[in-house]
């Protein structure tokens, strides 16, 4: 499980240093996914494979269009973990995300992923997530 929300940095070649405790259970290959909310979501294989499974099978079951497993499938590249616990986002990536090198970004356990951020845009998302419940207000 992927759980916090941490501060790093991106350097000129796009090399993000990922969180001691997500290093382990990422493993050395992940999968990164252009999500459609702005940032990057990054899944180990076997996530990422069971839920392209889930995907393929609706396909073929009519549930889902070949549009939306193609969409999955260009939307996502496989992502090698070095040694140092960091990974290269590709500029394709970067540039979605808003993301540049020197910049500093947002890593966002989110259980089963992990989401990268550029931080204006989460702390926008983390707002909007507080709004969209109506907090409770304790009296005492």
């Amino acid at each position: 499980m992927f759980v916090g929300v941490f501060d790093r940095s991106i350097d000129d070649n796009g090399r993000l240093g990922l969180p001691a405790p997500f290093r382990g259970e990422l493993g050395d290959r992940c999968y990164a996914t252009l999500d459609p909310q702005g940032c990057i979501t990054l899944r180990t294989v076997a996530v990422f494979e069971a839920e392209a499974n889930d995907v393929i099978e609706a396909v073929k079951s009519g549930t889902a269009t070949a549009r939306q497993r193609r969409s999955v499938a260009t939307q996502t590249v496989s992502v090698s973990v070095d040694k140092q616990g960091r990974l290269t986002l590709d500029e394709k990536a970067r540039e979605f995300a808003g993301l540049t090198g020197g910049d500093q970004a947002v890593i966002v356990g989110n259980l089963n992923s992990i989401e990268v951020w550029r931080p204006s845009r989460y702390e926008t998302i983390e707002v909007e997530d507080l709004h969209a419940t109506n907090p409770r207000v304790w009296q005492d």
